[in-house]
């Protein structure tokens, strides 16, 4: 059994999400600065199992692309290459930014901790990864 892992993709930074082995639990993985984040998902699959990465796709709250998509579907054409083995599969990022640094204020980050957009990214990527497990019990 492998992991699911999420991707939070963006121009500087990209945050990282995985479950466990028996896909129960998320939780953030890391942070990684975008110019090294395939070689660091080649290095992570040669260590961890993992059955599907999970792209969050980027739209506005109308629905419409936004000027991030362009990226992350270039992104995933590289990763699809680098990676053939592993299936990619794109979830609805919409509003995960918001809903990040909620649960910064509900988990009682002061504000300094909330400007961190490391740990933004990653949340995110984690929040990313729970809509996607949800959606798939179904």
């Amino acid at each position: 059994m492998g992991r699911l892992l999420s991707i939070d993709f963006g121009a500087k930074r990209t945050g990282l999400a995985v479950t466990d082995t028996l896909k129960i639990v998320p939780g953030g993985l890391c942070t990684v600065a975008t110019k090294d984040l395939l070689k660091f998902l080649k290095d992570y699959v040669s260590k961890e199992p993992v059955e599907r990465f999970i792209v969050g796709l980027p739209k506005q709250t109308n629905g419409q692309d936004s000027d991030n998509l362009p990226r992350v579907k270039n992104f995933v054409k590289q990763l699809e290459k680098a990676i053939p083995d592993i299936p990619v599969t794109f979830y609805d990022e919409r509003f995960t930014s918001v809903m990040a640094h909620q649960t910064m204020i509900d988990a009682g980050l002061g504000r300094k901790a909330r400007q961190n957009k490391a740990l933004v990214d990653e949340i995110s990527a984690t929040i990313i990864l729970q809509g996607y497990m949800d959606s798939i019990m179904i």
